[in-house]
């Protein structure tokens, strides 16, 4: 394994206008290197953190996931982020992973923000895949999720627990606690890519983008202003660190149960 650099995109979004998005974020593309394995988007990037799933909801053949393909081939990078997405009748908040040859591999928001009535607007994903690229194995999430660590739990199941988020400024604390506990508990890297400014339901994002390594120190921390920061994790100083420490062999066993409801 050779090292996984990520480049973290924060900033703020315009509110219900995906191709205002999309032309931010080519512009945004200009100025980092190629040599980036994958490039991190937000949650919801492409319409802010927004209840009217019906109203900006876009197929899996839409312009939106059409555009990550095509940048991810131009660019032979891979591109993430989440996006509003119907299927069936039924809207996601899709954590998209496209890569450059084209194929798409998607996460569905398994817990859904009731104190915003998230879960009166999308279904909850059933599934927990772990994304693989070049001996790396990666574990998306999508920001509430970050509270729940039986999800998340790692038992040498993934090396990067990677979220991205609209996580208001109000509970950045619990931000960055939360993204570093992953980390040290799951011995794992974590990431998190969050927005900042103000959204059309006036919510305040501070950013606080960030990555810590399995024992919890940071590796990029980016406070409260619009930008790109690209960071490099190492795969030797993991495997050493899990060899040494191996906890996750002493972790108790049980199984998850899921359920799926209707919006």
């Amino acid at each position: 394994m050779q090292a996984l650099t990520l480049s973290l995109f924060q900033c703020a979004t315009h509110w219900h206008d995906p191709a205002a998005n999309r032309a931010l974020f080519d512009g945004l593309f200009d100025g980092v290197s190629r040599e980036s394995d994958v490039l991190v988007l937000p949650e919801m990037f492409s319409t802010g953190f927004t209840m009217a799933s019906r109203e900006v909801a876009e197929p899996m053949d839409g312009p939106t996931v059409g555009w990550m393909r095509e940048r991810a081939a131009q660019r032979a990078q891979i591109l993430c982020g989440s996006v509003v997405i119907e299927e069936k009748g039924a809207y996601y908040n899709r954590f998209i992973w496209a890569r450059p040859d084209g194929s798409i591999t998607h996460y569905d928001k398994r817990h859904l923000f009731r104190m915003a009535d998230e879960h009166q607007h999308y279904r909850e994903g059933q599934a927990r895949p772990v994304l693989e690229l070049d001996g790396w194995r990666i574990l998306p999430l999508v920001c509430y999720d970050l509270r729940f660590p039986v999800w998340l739990r790692n038992v040498d199941a993934y090396d990067v627990l990677l979220c991205v988020a609209n996580w208001p400024a109000a509970r950045r604390i619990a931000w960055q606690t939360l993204l570093k506990a992953r980390a040290i508990e799951n011995l794992s890297y974590s990431v998190g890519v969050n927005r900042t400014g103000v959204d059309g339901n006036q919510i305040s994002y501070a950013g606080d983008s960030c990555a810590y390594d399995f024992l919890g120190n940071a590796l990029v921390e980016l406070g409260d202003e619009a930008q790109v920061a690209t960071l490099s994790l190492d795969p030797v100083a993991l495997r050493d660190h899990r060899d040494a420490f191996p906890a996750w062999r002493d972790a108790d066993q049980f199984e998850i149960e899921t359920w799926e409801s209707s919006v």
